[in-house]
């Protein structure tokens, strides 16, 4: 859930530090490290800026006065407050925009002289004309003050994103990594990463699945680039360390410079149409389906003999009763999804969790090989592994079975069995009918998947017109941290947003059902990960869904497989749609 607290205030380092004068007539340049404004300066950066890879960025290592830098960190750990969010997209502890500070009462500012500093200067006229001779950007707002205080401790991630929101037109991030005794470490988790683009069969930049450039984060370091449509994609790793005694955290301070606002030189009106944010085209998307042909769409009201000898190759014989499936039926109807545990037979599911255990030690995805660590970007991908990657990561990240593989490891033949044979199946298609009360006139999006830990998930996506009808077969080996939610990976089902930044929010998955609270913030379903467990789900038009990240912490990969039906004749009263 939710949590606001305070942080406690770290303790002074013990070396001396030089005291920190406040005045507000003091120049500008004092506040920055020695010589970073320099004309001279600013045009070398240029010149850097302009052939860096993959987009155009910069490196700062050291930006402000580093007593400024230490008094806005006592500030921070001594009088803020955060509050912890979480969407499908990122985990992070965050202030409120800290254009506030101008609406506080003299003495409330008191507690923020330092902070109030740092602020006015990274708006200040000099260091916007500083970014503008290095990034060639055009001007940019003094007005519009766009800044928070992110802490990203043990879990926080932030998965990838183009920035593309209104106005924005450079996104910057300082760190101030703590505690300043200990420099943080790679091995710490929550690195920038950054991402190269290539055209799609459209034409359309899309990211590719792994970072070409890595920056792990240090006191006082600054990085800043243009906000790009369809380049300016980045993500931040999990921090995957533990707070300690020191409260070690990736404490950073965010935002953005705007272009000028109406009233302002250079001012220019808005297109709303133009440069949408990844997250907005991506909320709504169509899968392809294939339509079963006519000689396969039978309406009988019960499974034909041939269908049963086929479907209990695979289902366990109490799914295939005419009396369960009478009775799943009439469930479905009132709740529109099931969940159903030890769907496929017993000595199939026994040998698939015993192969997919064992490929995740094969390929070092097992808790005693890392510790928590996060994994390569090629980890469990590649020649001879039977698996590739599926990207673009702005959309989603896991691996499928590479149809040309010739791996013939025994967990890859029986989920290609799964994913080719069961699944698409006119029997299979007559099994859902039955159990729905609707007519699937169409699937797709059939795949086994594997989510990595540390690096996989799902965003939120929706279809814009037409229900759907979910199917996912949990293959996932059991263990406490997927029940408790802790580890992420599960399914999870949202009403349409309304408005919000974000396509969705919500406060976390490890309720595990839909309750009060959750209808509270629009989360209508969330499902665990579980090994041999069926999760059928009717869902509306507008309706968002996604496979929350797979955490580092996870003790192996979760598997599945998955696919959607076209379906006529649905009830909208039992639907899910979020009202």
């Amino acid at each position: 859930m939710t949590q606001t607290k305070t942080r406690p205030r770290s303790p002074s380092p013990a070396s001396p530090i030089k005291r920190l004068r406040t005045d507000a007539s003091e120049p500008v340049t004092s506040r920055f490290a020695s010589g970073l404004l320099d004309e001279c300066h600013a045009q070398r950066l240029h010149t850097e800026y302009a052939q860096s890879e993959p987009y155009k960025h910069i490196v700062i290592e050291q930006l402000f006065d580093d007593a400024l830098l230490r008094g806005v960190k006592d500030e921070i750990l001594g009088n803020i407050q955060f509050t912890e969010k979480e969407t499908d997209i990122y985990k992070v502890n965050q202030t409120g925009d800290l254009a506030s500070l101008s609406y506080l009462t003299t003495e409330q500012l008191a507690l923020f002289p330092s902070l109030s500093i740092l602020r006015d200067a990274l708006y200040g006229a000099e260091f916007r004309q500083f970014l503008r001779t290095v990034t060639g950007c055009g001007p940019l707002s003094g007005s519009k003050q766009d800044m928070s205080i992110n802490s990203y401790k043990k879990g926080c991630h932030l998965l990838n994103h183009d920035d593309v929101i209104g106005t924005r037109r450079v996104s910057y991030i300082l760190y101030l990594p703590l505690p300043l005794s200990e420099p943080w470490k790679p091995s710490f988790g929550g690195a920038l990463e950054l991402y190269p683009t290539v055209p799609n069969s459209q034409g359309i930049l899309e990211p590719l699945p792994t970072p070409s450039k890595v920056v792990p984060p240090s006191w006082n370091q600054f990085i800043f680039f243009e906000v790009q449509p369809g380049r300016s994609f980045h993500s931040v790793e999990e921090v995957v360390v533990e707070p300690g005694v020191d409260d070690r955290q990736r404490l950073s301070i965010s935002g953005w410079f705007h272009k000028p606002q109406e009233g302002e030189e250079g001012w220019e009106p808005e297109d709303p149409m133009r440069d949408k944010s990844s997250l907005e085209q991506l909320s709504t998307s169509t899968t392809p389906l294939t339509t079963y042909p006519l000689s396969t769409q039978n309406s009988h009201e019960a499974l034909t003999q041939t269908e049963l000898s086929f479907l209990s190759d695979f289902i366990d014989p109490v799914y295939l009763s005419p009396s369960n499936l009478k009775m799943l039926a009439d469930r479905f109807a009132s709740e529109s999804s099931l969940e159903l545990h030890a769907f496929l037979r017993k000595d199939y599911a026994g040998r698939l969790e015993t192969e997919l255990r064992t490929l995740d030690i094969a390929e070092g995805f097992s808790d005693q090989q890392r510790q928590g660590a996060i994994p390569s970007h090629s980890s469990g991908v590649g020649s001879g592994s039977g698996w590739t990657l599926r990207g673009p990561p702005h959309k989603l990240r896991y691996c499928v079975l590479d149809p040309l593989s010739t791996s013939t490891t025994s967990g890859a033949s029986i989920i290609r069995e799964l994913e080719a044979k069961l699944f698409p199946s006119a029997e299979f298609r007559s099994w859902l009918r039955i159990l729905s009360s609707l007519i699937p006139t169409a699937y797709g999006g059939i795949e086994a998947r594997r989510f990595r830990p540390g690096l996989d998930y799902t965003l939120a996506r929706s279809e814009a017109e037409d229900s759907r009808l979910d199917v996912v077969l949990g293959l996932t080996p059991p263990h406490d941290g997927w029940e408790s939610g802790v580890w992420g990976g599960w399914d999870c089902y949202m009403a349409p947003h309304e408005g919000e930044e974000d396509p969705a929010v919500y406060r976390s998955g490890s309720g595990g059902k839909k309750g009060a609270d959750n209808e509270e913030d629009g989360t209508l379903l969330v499902s665990q990960p579980g090994f041999n467990r069926l999760l059928v789900v009717l869902r509306d038009a507008g309706v968002l869904s996604f496979v929350k990240y797979v955490s580092a912490e996870a003790k192996g990969c979760r598997w599945d497989i998955c696919g959607e039906w076209a379906v006529e004749d649905a009830e909208p009263d039992v639907s899910v749609t979020g009202e």
